[in-house]
């Protein structure tokens, strides 16, 4: 009995696919994903020093000099930058598998319909990057000198320590930045709906909330420039979200009327 219900188990089909396959298929795009990790951090490498020329040039208060105080902080700053370079190409690339891996259980105006938000995710992401970079960085970089000058203290920048600095706030802000294109994927292929958002709208603004304190200095009005774009972002979210979930229900209504006429 316990032989028949593996096999029955082993057997199930998953949108049209027996759930071993599925597993494969699952493996397969993982794999692929790791490759194409692993190739764009070794192109990362190499666009790493140029990339390093451009943000020292291009740092709010001039061109800086940078201090190494460790052996190994040039290697980790490579390292940084081979993340940040390969995270644009991999953002993209995952979310193409995402979709190639559900494919099967969409209808062909969906497939078409969720293609279109690979191009959307790579362009959120750099939009993160430069709001990051352009509005959130130089008031950071700004407050934190002045209290330095405040306290009579000789600002010797490390390199690892700046861009340890200037990661910690272009990363999580670039992937925040993905949440509208991400939820309305998710909406899409049946994962998310407007209901759960707007269930989750409190426990979201909290945590938009925290993100702009915790990234930004310690001011009500660099608090406020961070927090309201990204609660707006996520409200924005929740609209895409149902207007993704309503088309898909007459979708799934017109095609179970057209199944019935058939019958």
């Amino acid at each position: 009995m316990a032989e028949r219900s593996g096999a029955k188990a082993d057997t199930m089909e998953m949108g049209g696919m027996p759930l071993m396959e599925h597993i494969g298929e699952l493996r397969k795009r993982v794999i692929l994903i790791i490759i194409v990790l692993v190739l764009a951090l070794v192109g990362g490498l190499f666009g790493a020093e140029p990339l390093f020329d451009y943000l020292v040039d291009a740092a709010p208060s001039g061109q800086i000099d940078l201090s190494a105080f460790s052996p190994w902080d040039a290697i980790s700053l490579y390292m940084k930058f081979a993340f940040i370079i390969s995270f644009i190409v991999v953002i993209p690339f995952t979310l193409f598998q995402l979709w190639a891996f559900v494919k099967p259980a969409l209808g062909k105006k969906e497939q078409r319909a969720t293609l279109r938000y690979i191009p959307g995710a790579l362009f959120m992401f750099l939009a993160g990057l430069a709001f990051a970079y352009y509005v959130i960085f130089p008031m950071a970089y700004s407050f934190t000198e002045k209290v330095t000058a405040n306290l009579g203290l000789k600002q010797v920048y490390g390199a690892n320590q700046y861009f340890s600095f200037l990661f910690n706030i272009l990363v999580p802000m670039s992937l925040l930045f993905e949440l509208p294109i991400v939820i309305l994927f998710l909406t899409r292929i049946g994962i998310l709906s407007p209901d759960l958002l707007r269930k989750l709208r409190k426990l979201a603004w909290f945590v938009m909330a925290v993100v702009g304190v915790v990234v930004t200095p310690p001011d009500v009005i660099s608090d406020l420039l961070v927090a309201v774009p990204l609660i707006l972002l996520y409200e924005v979210s929740v609209l895409l979200s149902a207007s993704a979930y309503n088309k898909r229900l007459r979708r799934a209504a017109e095609r179970e009327a057209e199944f019935d006429e058939e019958d």
